[in-house]
């Protein structure tokens, strides 16, 4: 199913390269700062597992499960916080098209290992509660309710039925405002 907004015709952002940029790195600042704080939280819970009494009672296969969902949750945080470093690290450098294509992959980084950590927190608890085949098929339909509302939805979902030229707006030193780097 393919969503349309009726006026995509007429939907034409006029803004130069700089300003598309600026808009472009706010965007994906404030989607990190929505994951950030629920994997902060997670990795918060995570962090108290082994003290609490039962997890003493867990095998050393759950807890090297445990372990690598800790590690991944860690590396989930990290990557969510590295756009905030990048740019206090490259602050009034000139090079923002460089950061946003950069950070924008530490995010997709970050995605992924938050993913991998949701996975193997729900795997591990079904795996206490109820044995190691349904942990397994809960982490197959995890994965694939990720896969699909995360990745197939908006790659596949929202696809454009027909492009939509781009006026760029000339940049003060004369040229078009594009690189060959996406105009999103």
């Amino acid at each position: 199913m393919a969503w349309t907004r009726p006026d995509r015709e007429t939907y034409v952002r006029n803004e130069s390269e700089a300003q598309r940029l600026d808009r472009n790195y706010a965007e994906l600042l404030q989607e990190v700062r929505v994951a950030q704080a629920g994997v902060q939280i997670f990795f918060a819970f995570l962090l108290t597992i082994p003290f609490q009494n039962r997890f003493a009672q867990l095998s050393q296969e759950q807890k090297n499960w445990y372990l690598t969902t800790l590690l991944c949750a860690g590396a989930a945080v990290v990557l969510f916080v590295a756009p905030v470093a990048a740019h206090r690290i490259l602050f009034r450098r000139r090079l923002k098209d460089e950061l946003v294509l950069f950070t924008g992959r530490l995010a997709a980084a970050g995605l992924c290992f938050l993913a991998l950590s949701f996975l193997g927190a729900l795997g591990l608890a079904v795996d206490v509660v109820n044995g190691r085949l349904p942990a397994v098929l809960a982490v197959a339909v995890g994965a694939a309710v990720i896969l699909t509302v995360w990745w197939l939805w908006p790659t596949h979902g929202v696809r454009r039925r027909h492009t939509v030229p781009v006026t760029p707006v000339p940049e003060p030193d004369g040229t078009d405002g594009t690189s060959p780097r996406d105009l999103g």
